[in-house]
């Protein structure tokens, strides 16, 4: 089959580690597939821009065709972003129409001018039109409180969204209970339960395990058998609260329990003044190493840490990226949030907490560091039965039985 993928952001994952697409893709030519990525040209969170003169160009990277479309830069989330995207919709159906026609194309959400683009674009050229939802827009906007469900622009996304649901052949959500959702917008007698998929992110368990052995790390404590350590590993931002990680570490009575941080961002330094100026002996921030030492620091981990600001978004379920190297890492998780759906709680792979949270997680993490090594076993043998579930090859099956 000829398949394209198309997806605002996929770039190469040198510059963005979006892997999505990129591993789907090549699943998809293991299988003797033709693959093309479809991208804006812009980095997202960079100044990064890989156009060159021309108005698309193609890259390979990896053994990947990346057909890059050249789109302005821009910053936040402003206008400059909205424009970034509807460029990026706009020249996508000309640049393709350069190719030969496809057998599917899988037209990604973020962004849904793209995905739009991408379905009305499948129609023109008589071929299969899966839409691939990674993200509930507008509905994510109105959760994090960024605009009212009666304002003027979250109905117009509204509309397209489900012009998008009703155009497409199929519908993959990386959200298990993306169903609920859909009766919840009252769209169950448009849009049939049968053209609903569910195929959240995954694992490549095959380059994750290469990575653990080959990117190891020399660090006193995470190779220290003496400590029980906690590992969270991601941005270091205000938005995602990790001061509360460090009144959990002054509730946490196990002195041999250790929080490590891996990874940087804008709060780091005022945390880490915290942790000098509060004299916090049991958080050491680690920074930032590149993401194929992610498996080995994650598989050296007593406990991996998932940790999220609790959202009504939640309630249809999670997609976390790193929730899967947890899994894989075949250590127990603990989530500092709630959700419905959450596949660390379906596979007993780990616990999870809610409400006034910070004596809760400190208990977790004692009762952790104290239990039997039989109970902890099966915790740990659980994750890494739930990462073979979602193996990008068990994973890329299942989305060729959809296309097919």
């Amino acid at each position: 089959m000829n398949i394209w993928l198309i997806d605002h952001y996929a770039v190469p994952t040198k510059y963005y580690p979006l892997v999505r697409q990129t591993i789907f893709a090549k699943k998809f030519m293991e299988r003797g597939h033709s693959v093309k990525i479809f991208a804006a040209s812009t980095v997202h969170n960079s100044n990064i821009n890989l156009a060159g003169n021309k108005i698309s160009e193609e890259i390979i990277e990896e053994g990947v065709n990346y057909v890059i479309i050249k789109c302005h830069n821009y910053e936040g989330n402003g206008l400059s972003r909205i424009m970034n995207m509807i460029e990026f919709a706009v020249k996508l159906p000309n640049v393709t129409m350069k190719y030969e026609k496809p057998d599917v194309i899988i037209s990604t959400s973020m962004t849904l001018f793209a995905c739009i683009s991408g379905l009305w674009i499948g129609k023109r050229r008589k071929c299969k039109k899966i839409a691939q939802i990674s993200d509930l827009w507008p509905e994510t906007i109105i959760a994090y409180g960024m605009a009212k469900r009666r304002n003027p622009a979250v109905l117009f996304l509204r509309m397209i969204e489900k012009k998008i649901y009703k155009m497409a052949d199929d519908i993959i959500f990386t959200m298990e209970g993306a169903y609920d959702y859909i009766i919840e917008q009252k769209w169950e007698k448009l849009i049939p339960k049968s053209k609903v998929h569910y195929i959240n992110n995954g694992i490549d368990l095959e380059t994750f395990d290469f990575n653990k052995k080959t990117y190891c790390i020399n660090d006193n404590e995470l190779q220290n058998t003496e400590l029980f350590k906690v590992v969270y590993a991601g941005s270091i931002r205000k938005v995602n609260n990790l001061g509360l990680l460090l009144e959990v570490a002054k509730r946490i009575t196990n002195s041999k329990v250790v929080i490590l941080i891996w990874g940087d961002g804008d709060e780091k330094k005022e945390l880490e003044r915290r942790v000098k100026k509060e004299h916090i002996k049991n958080v050491l921030f680690k920074g930032k190493v590149p993401k194929n030492y992610i498996p080995y620091i994650t598989s050296c981990a007593d406990l991996n840490i998932a940790h999220s600001t609790e959202s009504p978004i939640f309630r249809f379920g999670i997609s976390l990226n790193k929730i899967f190297d947890y899994f894989a890492a075949g250590k127990p998780i603990l989530c500092d949030f709630r959700a419905k759906y959450n596949p660390v709680i379906k596979y007993k792979a780990g616990v999870d907490v809610s409400g006034k949270k910070i004596q809760k997680i400190a208990d977790i993490i004692n009762e952790f560091s104290c239990m039997t090594q039989e109970e902890y076993d099966t915790y740990s043998k659980n994750a890494r039965h739930a990462a073979e579930i979602y193996d990008f090859e068990r994973l890329t099956e299942k989305m060729i039985r959809i296309i097919e």
